[in-house]
């Protein structure tokens, strides 16, 4: 049986900031098994976890000075409540990784304690029918988890998930990146694009004046829907994440845009009609950005999700149709 420490070493925060960003993400996992924390014995409380390693770095790194087992599934590198919504933390596996390690010839007692986030994949009563272990759910955050075992009591406080602006701050990153790669593909056809028909009259010049517009206006909408809507969540108006960064988007991507179009006037001439294509373009797509946020949030839930996109992609679409169809026809046109 691995038997691991609580304290984190330089591997550990290196490789948690660069799941982080992105990399690597699904790789970073342990393999599914029982761990050893402590020196625990047969009557020593036996935690479950996903294999997600970041889940499972921030648990153990609660548990210094205890004696316990950590129970790892295998959700396919998945985090806990992603996973039991997704089925892979689950009843099924949970059964299977019991048998697998044959906990019963482990622990004396027959409980287990579950992750709260965990609840949605995971059948209690039949978990009970088909190992004879009772599933009992501890708090929701790991630092929670050595007064839960002390009381054997988790608080309503415990019970209740917040999500402060630190925990919104540090999944910024995973938004953004994925944004980024889908904006520079774009900018890169509208920047082409306005270098060579643009009113500037040379490619040099089209490219320095509504390419750079263009480029200006995609990356505004990256900012206000991957990046200004995680922070300020709680405070813009509107219920639906795409409401948010619609808002967000014509609140300061818009301005932004106009902005620096005003700015490089003198080189391609004054145009209204793209300044409002733009921004049009600017506000759909920080609206479609904002809105994949709600699976990172605490405020949604799946079926909240997919009724949020049934309504909200037709016009999302729309907009980012009309606004590059206006834009690029007074690019083309209205020189």
């Amino acid at each position: 049986m691995p038997r691991v420490g609580t304290a984190w070493v330089r591997g550990d925060h290196l490789g948690a900031a660069r799941v982080r960003w992105g990399i690597g993400r699904y790789d970073y996992r342990v393999a599914p098994g029982l761990y050893a924390i402590g020196e625990p014995d047969e009557t020593s409380p036996v935690l479950v976890t996903a294999n997600y390693k970041l889940s499972f770095d921030t648990l153990r790194r609660e548990l210094g000075g205890l004696d316990l087992f950590v129970l790892v599934l295998e959700t396919m590198g998945i985090n806990v409540w992603c996973a039991a919504g997704k089925g892979t933390f689950g009843t099924d596996e949970l059964c299977t990784r019991i048998a697998a390690v044959e906990l019963d010839q482990v622990v004396s007692h027959r409980r287990l304690i579950l992750p709260q986030l965990g609840a949605p994949g995971v059948a209690a009563h039949l978990v009970k029918g088909r190992t004879g272990f009772r599933v009992r759910y501890g708090p929701i955050e790991a630092r929670d988890v050595p007064r839960y075992l002390e009381t054997r009591r988790a608080s309503e406080e415990m019970r209740r998930k917040q999500f402060p602006l630190r925990e919104r701050a540090v999944l910024v990153p995973m938004e953004l990146v994925p944004a980024l790669k889908v904006a520079v593909v774009l900018i890169a056809v509208m920047v082409v694009y306005a270098a060579a028909l643009g009113p500037a009259g040379t490619f040099v010049g089209g490219l320095a004046s509504h390419g750079v517009v263009a480029a200006v206006a995609v990356l505004a909408a990256v900012l206000c829907g991957a990046v200004l809507t995680p922070l300020l969540l709680p405070w813009v108006p509107g219920r639906a994440f795409s409401t948010k960064g619609a808002l967000l988007g014509l609140a300061i991507g818009a301005p932004v845009t106009f902005l620096a179009q005003w700015g490089l006037s003198s080189l391609a001439g004054w145009r209204w009609v793209d300044g409002a294509g733009l921004s049009l373009l600017t506000a759909a797509l920080a609206s479609f950005i904002a809105m994949n946020f709600t699976g990172s949030s605490t405020y949604t839930s799946l079926s909240g999700v997919e009724k949020e996109m049934r309504r909200a992609l037709p016009p999302q679409a729309a907009a980012a149709v009309v606004g590059l169809l206006v834009w690029g026809l007074s690019i083309a046109l209205l020189r």
